[in-house]
């Protein structure tokens, strides 16, 4: 595991319960805003379809350097949490480290046991998007 996501699992995993929830939040603050180019081009960015919330990820980059974009309202923290989480542990990484993630990453970080299921079935779709236009950057697709 590429020692950036480690640093998330284990920002998480050192919290229980509500602080860990407190976490998620913390992080929601921090999501980068979107590059204007994106709102000139919306058709650049792809809609989380799982999420309850209106999420869109971009993916560039090359298989040495992913680039991750996230759109996520900020009336929808915990959404918006996981995104920031993702682009912190993930972003400017290659795409074999990228593809390498466990898609049971919300696991890891112990939310599905605080968040709804709905909730948790959005945030591993986010997962699988990144993963999917990544293997498709890489020609694995």
């Amino acid at each position: 595991m590429h020692e950036r996501l480690l640093a998330v699992v284990d920002d998480f995993q050192s919290m229980t319960g509500n602080d860990r929830l407190q976490m998620l939040l913390e992080y929601a603050d921090s999501l980068p805003e979107l590059d204007p180019k994106f709102g000139e081009n919306p058709e650049l960015l792809e809609r989380v379809e799982e999420c309850q919330a209106p999420v869109f990820i971009a993916v560039e980059g090359t298989q040495e350097k992913v680039d991750l974009h996230f759109s996520a309202p900020r009336e929808a923290p915990t959404t918006r949490g996981f995104a920031s989480a993702l682009n912190q542990a993930l972003n400017g990484l290659s795409a074999k480290e990228i593809l390498s993630v466990s898609d049971d990453f919300p696991t890891q970080l112990g939310l599905d046991e605080l968040i709804s299921p709905l909730r948790v079935r959005g945030m591993r779709g986010m997962l699988a998007r990144i993963k999917r236009k990544t293997a498709e950057l890489a020609g694995d697709n």
